[in-house]
């Protein structure tokens, strides 16, 4: 009887800044959305050490659970004993512009940068809908990963592809 090889799991890392808006939410998208065959995770290249309010708020908003999270250093990743990341994404652009940690597993990477909602003035209801907007691109963005038949690209055509979801 031939047994059947367990699915790979991709290993993700979000980054950005502060890890406490983008890279949080796009964790937990990632999670929810990835469905077990990826494992993502966020960090920061200066964490603020607080998770903004607004993003856990826009999670269970999206029916993801909310706990757990926390703003992390990016070194943490970058650290013996540290999972093998597959892919690793930009999500700001002040974070895409600093010299990052050499990642373990030689990582697709791409920057996937989008207005940082935490930087929005204005009542609740301004700042809500702020860190949804960038929720559904985040979202949007990730399910076009998804769809892609990523074990059937060769290494340049992947970078190649997930570079681009980051322009749409």
């Amino acid at each position: 009887m031939r047994q059947d090889t367990p699915a790979k799991v991709y290993n993700v890392l979000f980054v950005c800044t502060h890890n406490s808006a983008r890279s949080i939410m796009a964790e937990g998208l990632m999670n929810s959305l990835g469905r077990g065959q990826f494992k993502a995770w966020s960090a920061g290249s200066q964490p603020g050490g607080a998770v903004n309010p607004f993003a856990l708020k826009t999670l269970t908003r999206l029916h993801i659970p909310a706990d757990g999270y926390r703003s992390k250093d990016w070194d943490e990743f970058a650290q013996p004993g540290a999972p093998a990341l597959d892919f690793v994404f930009t999500v700001c652009d002040k974070a895409a512009g600093e010299v990052c940690p050499v990642w373990p597993g030689q990582p697709v990477s791409a920057h996937w940068g989008l207005p940082d909602p935490a930087a929005v003035d204005g009542s609740d209801a301004v700042k809500t809908q702020a860190f949804l907007d960038t929720a559904v691109a985040l979202k949007r963005r990730i399910e076009l990963m998804l769809a892609l038949p990523l074990a059937s690209l060769d290494r340049m055509s992947l970078q190649r592809e997930i570079k681009d979801i980051g322009t749409q």
